[in-house]
């Protein structure tokens, strides 16, 4: 099961039999994988939105459509759109329109307001842009405040209600959000159109000619200091975790997947999404969790695979309804971004015979760079390296490989790893080191292998809080709240939270002048306004002044293990 070259290592006494360690993706484009789905299985549900199902062949319609409306706008071979919106059959059809269009997609997190939009503008130069109607407000406002040179020339406005019908049972909080018809917003310098107005297009769309090096996707991450920074993914690098993940998760295209991890996120982009369209499955798309929506959904289409968040799991084992919800279909759950308390995953073992696998993966990596064996998993543990993955343990100053069970920086190397941070040279130079001869990717965490080759995390080389999975970076929290005019400084840090493991807090100091002026709650209120909710701060606190070392710098650190204590 392996190449005679190739050095054995201990994790692969525990390696899937029916699995090889190395796999030879196509050589195509993602854009292929649809188009070959939606020959094999033109009649087939492809997405189910509530009470409306898209068949493989009309999300091929209409991407194609949407692709040859993005070449009339002026999107040309390798130009960057913006996609921003929830979860919905939209989002899926305006990725692979993106890709057919020989483009590259931007997927921007929902949660983002104006402040924090005008960079995923003016960072990778975009001109033309897809969003949520409930969205295109703030994306307009973040495009008319840049120079005019910088802004949106074309925005594409899709509406949620257009992918459901009048009999579809909604959460009751979601309903406003979701069948409110909002007015198309005017924009001075370009064109908005309509979803409809654009699937319209009767054009040819242009030749398709990506190849597997060529750039598909710019995810962006942020990181320890200053903005976010674009990941370069290429077809071949999403192509390789497409085909891996379908092939760990013992995928056919009978599969029914829920789909409710957020695809502007490279898991639910690329293990659910990618992997879904590659194998013919069956996605079942969650706008955002609810955990009743849930269970019925699983109840009603007999989900047979569930990628999630280990929090998700939590949530409906505990829901008052949950005696009314059949989980029985299940064959495979598991999921990363937070490690899965062992008494909950026994509840799923007791109930369903069900084991839940853990993965690890960054954007950097295309989501998967280790997984647990579906059929060999360790509680609380990352896994194994993935498919044609290699993954160690070194010291992070001498890089001297760390022996067993001792703590070291994880550094990864595969075809799935990145080619770099866009128009980032220093920060991609940084993110790679030389080890045996080879160029290994920096994970940035603190981790640990044992006797058997699983790794374990111990703890974060990068200063970074996981609150319920999102990755919230210090620094471009307090970058925003600098902009606060009682703010004279802050430093962002993490609080320990039941639910959702960790959650941000933030030490500020405030301006002589707005002492005793602004609370605490005021701060608070501010920052939700202006920031994604899941980077503003839940607990503000008050300080006289913040620790600095000899240098001026800001003691993050003590003032972290400080609020541990």
């Amino acid at each position: 099961m392996h190449s005679p070259a190739e050095a054995i290592r201990p994790h692969h006494r525990f390696w899937p039999r029916r699995l090889p360690h190395r796999i030879q993706p196509p050589s195509t484009s993602l854009w292929t994988n649809l188009e070959v789905s939606a020959r094999r299985y033109p009649d087939k549900a492809a997405l189910v939105f509530f009470d409306r199902v898209t068949s493989y062949r009309q999300l091929l319609e209409q991407a194609e459509r949407l692709a040859a409306h993005l070449a009339q706008a002026g999107v040309s071979a390798g130009d960057r759109v913006i996609l921003l919106m929830q979860n919905c059959p939209q989002w899926v059809v305006a990725h692979f329109a993106i890709l057919r269009a020989n483009a590259v997609v931007v997927p921007v997190n929902p949660m983002n307001r104006a402040e924090e939009l005008k960079h995923y503008i003016t960072d990778p130069d975009v001109k033309v842009a897809i969003c949520a109607a409930d969205l295109a407000a703030d994306l307009l406002q973040a495009s008319s405040e840049l120079p005019e040179d910088r802004r949106l020339a074309h925005l594409v406005v899709a509406h949620y209600h257009d992918a459901f019908g009048d009999r579809a049972e909604l959460p009751a909080a979601w309903e406003p959000w979701l069948r409110t018809r909002h007015p198309l917003p005017a924009m001075p310098s370009g064109q908005v159109v309509d979803w409809a107005h654009a699937l319209s297009c009767d054009a040819a769309p242009p030749g398709h000619d990506r190849q597997p090096a060529d750039l598909c996707v710019l995810p962006y991450t942020s990181g320890t200091t200053g903005l976010p920074k674009g990941c370069m993914h290429t077809h071949a690098s999403v192509m390789h975790n497409a085909m891996a993940a379908s092939l760990w998760g013992n995928s056919t295209p009978e599969n029914i997947n829920l789909l409710v991890v957020p695809m502007f996120h490279i898991t639910g982009m690329v293990v659910g999404m990618h992997t879904g369209v590659y194998t013919g499955s069956t996605l079942v798309i969650m706008p955002r969790w609810d955990r009743d929506l849930a269970g019925r959904l699983i109840s009603a289409w007999r989900v047979t695979h569930w990628s999630n968040i280990p929090t998700m799991v939590i949530d409906l084992l505990a829901s008052p309804q949950f005696d009314r919800y059949d989980l029985s279909s299940l064959v495979f759950i598991g999921g990363g971004g937070a490690a899965m308390p062992q008494a909950v995953a026994q509840k799923l073992q007791d109930l369903y015979g069900l084991r839940y696998a853990e993965g690890y993966g960054l954007t950097e990596t295309a989501a998967p760079s280790h997984n647990n064996p579906p059929d060999a998993p360790k509680q609380q543990c990352l896994g194994i390296p993935f498919m044609s993955t290699d993954a160690r343990v070194v010291d992070p100053d001498t890089l001297r490989e760390m022996p067993v069970g001792e703590a070291g920086e994880i550094i990864i190397r595969g075809p799935s790893v990145f080619q770099g941070y866009w128009k980032r040279p220093e920060a991609t130079e940084a993110a790679f080191v030389e080890f045996e001869g080879q160029r290994w990717f920096r994970s940035g965490d603190l981790g640990k292998v044992d006797e058997d080759g699983y790794f374990f995390i111990t703890d974060r080389l990068k200063r970074m809080i996981n609150a319920s999975g999102f990755k919230v970076w210090p620094a471009e929290v307090e970058a925003l709240m600098f902009r606060h005019p009682a703010i004279a400084e802050a430093c962002v840090i993490s609080t320990r939270d039941e639910y959702r493991g960790e959650s941000v807090k933030a030490v500020v100091v405030l301006r002589q002048e707005a002492r005793g002026q602004v609370s605490e709650q005021d701060i608070i209120d501010w920052c939700r306004e202006h920031m994604a909710v899941y980077k503003a701060p839940r607990v503000v606190q008050f300080a006289d002044a913040l620790p600095k070392s000899g240098s001026g710098k800001v003691m993050w650190r003590l003032l972290q293990e400080q609020e541990g204590a």
